[in-house]
């Protein structure tokens, strides 16, 4: 459906299409005057409770007649569909932003990376999460009053909603602030007051779940690199400004900029006033397009220097947390001596290391056991743990990438379709996969470097009764002569869990570029990340790895890990994010030249 503008643009109406499938509505203004060159575009999220409708005379005022500009209805929002205020979670919104990046992408042929966002209070968070996650090598980022800390006036209010929650799932809150309280404009005061589309209560599991990834995406704002702009406002009723600050002053950015509105409210973009925050951010906008985005080889040295290589080595000093931390990280090291033998998946870990394959295999049956009774118990809570139940999220959604992938395969090729997993484990993730594909011709070729795996694959191969051909091999997928005389064999490679236990991006490019050479053109790579997690201490000062030494791990930052993925000869096409962003799981195609962004 197309409508006329009044000024410079052609109003698209339309929708896309979720992660869960769920078609949602977006508006996109096409330029009356196309540009010769590349097409840029603005791509708008609003804030919690409104709607892309709202964001019409924003596009005016940002006065970019040349660019394209899109804003979608939030799920629950306008005329998206689901409840008013309400979301399946927070991370469904991050990965409905991923969508609609990727669809704006793929129908009107504009590059992720002559894209800048511009997103306010709830969409703002929305998209810093976006970008810290996912990693889109997107232009730029303007976050306006970002709601990383809501003022929720009533003490204990966060606490009192989680314990509400336990008797009431689908509790909902009805916002306090008033059309007064959110600008000085009494005309735009009006109009929302009026607006009929203007959602008036929001989920407390979206509010919670909101306060929790805030919470994360601040303490990892190292992570993100793109310019970023942010307007924070200094008499903002809604939001506080001190976690605006430090997410700011924690960017890597080399382009960003923090601009405090004097004498605004939290609708910074609907103020009495706007010139200063339309200025800095039409200025910002023209330095991102003036800016060339970070090429893939920036990231080969990270792990020498940058944010994650400091916190590595804090950590590989014994420098990271006091006293008083290491102390009770002692006490629970010594409580594991003691306690651990009795839970089979401890016992298991203090044998053979926390991350071997033995380990990961027993995490993935999800099967409680231990000696006692009481080892049942512990054994249950070690299987809980936040680590682990993100280890069989990202199995889930490694089988799931997989199946999708060997799906898609032509059935009418005369050769079979050839999956690699060059350090595989008991390749359990893989095996339980293609069991669910004897129909079609398929080779897996299985490896792993230690002989305890490789004998587990090929018990699995068996307990499973698969008919296909599976090949298990001994070789060390850091080795180059490993991957001599494969080129272009494969169709499929995976790499899971493995590049996460090493910090050299030398040694893991070296491992990469052999893969990526076993791919044929038009391959595709399989691969895990992860880029932070919330007990890298404990771990580290408690459990032991598979060489027997205390399990220290640097989180790869997704930039980082895409960076190198690229410098291999491959570009990443899809991302999914599993339990708190603590795992990733990625597809990149073999079909740009290596060292091409993508």
């Amino acid at each position: 459906m197309k409508r006329e503008h009044p000024v410079a643009w052609t109003t698209i109406e339309s929708g896309f299409n979720g992660g869960d499938g769920t078609r949602l509505f977006y508006r996109a203004w096409k330029p009356a005057s196309m540009p010769s060159g590349r097409p840029r575009a603005l791509v708008f999220l609003h804030r919690g409770h409104e709607h892309s409708g709202r964001i019409a005379s924003l596009v005016e005022r940002f006065g970019r007649q040349q660019d394209w500009a899109f804003a979608y209805d939030a799920r629950g929002h306008g005329h998206s569909p689901g409840e008013r205020g309400d979301a399946p979670g927070f991370a469904t919104l991050v990965d409905d932003l991923d969508c609609f990046v990727r669809h704006v992408s793929a129908e009107y042929g504009i590059a992720v990376e002559d894209i800048v966002v511009v997103a306010n209070s709830v969409g703002a968070v929305v998209a810093a999460t976006w970008v810290h996650d996912y990693a889109p090598r997107i232009r730029g980022l303007i976050m306006a009053a970002a709601a990383f800390s809501i003022k929720l006036y009533v003490p204990l209010a966060k606490p009192a909603l989680r314990f509400a929650r336990r008797f009431k799932p689908d509790l909902f809150v009805t916002s306090y602030i008033r059309p007064g309280m959110l600008t000085h404009s009494e005309e735009e005061a009006a109009a929302y007051a009026a607006d009929p589309l203007i959602a008036k209560s929001i989920s407390a599991n979206i509010l919670l779940e909101l306060a929790d990834t805030a919470q994360r995406i601040v303490a990892d704002a190292a992570a993100i690199d793109v310019p970023v702009l942010m307007l924070a406002a200094d008499k903002d009723y809604v939001v506080h400004e001190a976690p605006q600050r430090r997410f700011f002053d924690s960017l890597s950015s080399s382009l960003k900029r923090y601009v405090r509105l004097e004498d605004c409210y939290h609708a910074v973009f609907y103020e009495r006033d706007t010139s200063v925050a339309m200025q800095a951010s039409r200025d910002f906008v023209a330095n991102c397009f003036d800016t060339t985005p970070l090429e893939p080889a920036h990231y080969l040295g990270a792990d020498r220097s940058g944010h994650a290589a400091r916190a590595y080595a804090a950590l590989e000093n014994n420098q990271t947390g006091n006293a008083a931390t290491r102390a009770w990280f002692g006490l629970q090291r010594r409580m594991l001596d003691v306690l651990g033998p009795l839970s089979d998946g401890m016992r298991l870990g203090l044998k053979n290391g926390f991350d071997s394959g033995e380990s990961l295999d027993y995490v993935y049956r999800n099967q409680a056991g231990g000696r006692l009774g009481l080892g049942k118990i512990i054994d249950r809570g070690y299987l809980d743990a936040v680590g682990w139940r993100g280890v069989r999220v990202r199995k889930a959604q490694l089988q799931h990438m997989l199946a999708e992938r060997i799906a898609a395969h032509p059935r009418e090729q005369e050769r079979p379709l050839r999956i690699l997993d060059i350090a595989s484990g008991s390749a359990r993730y893989v095996l339980e996969t293609v069991k669910r594909f004897q129909d079609r011709r398929i080779e897996v070729t299985l490896r792993d470097y230690m002989q305890y795996n490789v004998d587990n694959a090929r018990r699995l191969t068996q307990e499973l009764g698969l008919s296909l051909p599976v090949y298990v091999e001994l070789a060390d997928a850091f080795s180059t002569d490993s991957y001599v005389g494969q080129e272009g064999r494969y169709d499929i490679a995976v790499v899971s869990g493995l590049y996460e236990l090493f910090s050299d991006n030398q040694q893991v490019l070296a491992s990469l570029q052999g893969v990526v050479r076993s791919l044929r053109p038009g391959g595709y790579l399989i691969y895990t990340a992860q880029p932070w997690h919330p007990q890298l201490d404990m771990i580290a000062y408690t459990l032991v790895n598979h060489r027997g030494l205390p399990w220290k791990m640097r989180p790869r930052p997704q930039a980082e890990m895409d960076g190198l993925v690229a410098l291999a000869g491959a570009c990443k096409v899809d991302t999914a994010i599993g339990v708190d962003g603590i795992f990733t799981v990625s597809l990149a195609r073999k079909d740009a030249a290596p060292g091409a962004g993508g």
